[in-house]
């Protein structure tokens, strides 16, 4: 399959909520970083060392509840009533589906 170099690639914030949009219960960080990691494979797109760190702090930079959270912008969530680490989208956002810019 030919890539195109120049093509628009996802930021951070779309790749999450691409992962996070088929599961409104949430997913273990696990398995959030194995779906992006996978569709960047699938798309032969660069995976950096430190892909996980970064999607871990844009998922912070946009979580409720987190004192990293960017001007008021929520559109992640960790469920209180799921145990471990479970990132879900924040039911508001799914429903209107728009995706601030990556500051």
């Amino acid at each position: 399959m030919a890539y195109d170099r120049h093509a628009p690639r996802p930021t951070i914030v779309e790749e999450l909520v691409a992962a996070l949009a088929p599961h409104p219960g949430g997913l273990r960080r696990w398995s959030v970083m194995r779906a992006i990691r996978k569709s960047r494979e699938a798309v032969a797109r660069e995976i950096p060392l430190k892909l996980e760190s970064d999607i871990e702090r844009t998922f912070r930079q946009f979580c409720r509840g987190d004192g990293m959270q960017a001007s008021g912008t929520v559109l992640f969530y960790r469920p209180a009533e799921k145990a471990g680490e479970v990132w879900a989208l924040d039911p508001a956002h799914a429903k209107t589906g728009e995706t601030p810019p990556e500051e």
